[in-house]
């Protein structure tokens, strides 16, 4: 079928079914891929809390876990930058592919990557939905009509900018594995710290990220014990009075716990700072694969910008 500029394509109704459960198929596989590869990894042990589980994957050894973090978190940013930048669909397929790469090169659970991927997916699917309607229509763009749905039609450049913006979105998300996976979060900390960035904030980033599990666990131990006692969630004023009460205890113990904490941190001598225990020590190596994925991405935008039209 030629897709020519400014035409009008008409395609039966079992098209658009097809495509919908594509759509359905595709993310139901994600999510069964992100359980099955969940329950393999998971250690039937009881989970200490009050332990982050950002860089739990910091021991294995990889490129990623072997580069500094300073020249990382600057190169690998950047990239992003870069990525976000491109404007062609064949662009940003390259991106994502390259940060899909990088998830087995870091030597990192892949389930971990279609979780966040799968998290982002219910959002990102809106704009394949809504996008192709909504695109203002130009002169040379093309139409596809469905049979039985002849007053509706669906903009092809729309389709392919919101596919364009997934791509994007998914490669910026795939980036953050082997960006903050592989090295202790105290590390990427001090990191940030030595790039320039206030001490309070990666203070607070910390605080928040160390606890934040705490708070978690918190929460379902409370739900539990509500099950117990026989609530039941319900479309009625009981439930909402309920929920509302949750809410307030778990405000209620959340903010205690935040004095017990920082008494706690005090009696271990907290000055308001935290102590840098890790050295940073550059080598040619850093350089090198800082300039590789610096010079990775001017080339991906360049080739969209000058040959692909972006």
């Amino acid at each position: 079928m030629n897709f020519t500029a400014g035409a009008t394509i008409i395609l039966p109704g079992s098209v658009l079914a097809l495509m919908a459960a594509g759509l359905v198929a595709g993310w139901g596989l994600l999510a069964w891929l992100t359980r099955s590869g969940k329950r393999s990894n998971t250690n039937h042990t009881d989970r200490d809390w009050s332990i982050p589980q950002l860089g739990d994957s910091a021991t294995t050894r990889s490129l990623f876990h072997r580069w500094d973090v300073r020249f990382k978190l600057v190169s690998l940013i950047t990239f992003a930058f870069f990525v976000v930048a491109v404007r062609s669909l064949p662009a940003a397929s390259a991106a994502m592919l390259m940060a899909l790469i990088c998830v087995p090169l870091a030597r990192l659970p892949f389930y971990r990557a279609l979780r966040r991927l799968l998290a982002m997916s219910g959002f990102l699917v809106m704009f394949i939905v809504i996008m192709p309607l909504t695109v203002p229509t130009q002169p040379e763009d093309t139409l596809v009509v469905f049979a039985g749905m002849e007053g509706i039609s669906f903009n092809l450049r729309g389709a392919i900018l919101a596919l364009t913006i997934c791509c994007k979105a998914f490669a910026v998300a795939l980036l953050m594995e082997p960006l903050l996976a592989t090295a202790p979060l105290s590390v990427t900390l001090e990191g940030l710290s030595r790039l320039g960035v206030p001490d309070k904030i990666t203070r607070m980033i910390h605080l928040a990220h160390r606890y934040i599990f705490v708070f978690l666990e918190e929460t379902r131990r409370m739900a539990t014990g509500m099950k117990v006692r026989g609530f039941r969630k319900r479309t009625n004023m009981e439930t909402l009075r309920m929920t509302g009460n949750f809410l307030g205890m778990l405000f209620v113990r959340g903010f205690e716990r935040t004095y017990r904490v920082y008494d706690a941190m005090l009696a271990r001598g907290y000055d308001g700072t935290f102590q840098e225990l890790h050295r940073f020590r550059s080598s040619i190596g850093d350089w090198l694969k800082a300039t590789f994925w610096i010079l990775l991405g001017m080339v991906l935008l360049g080739v969209d910008r000058l040959y692909l039209g972006g």
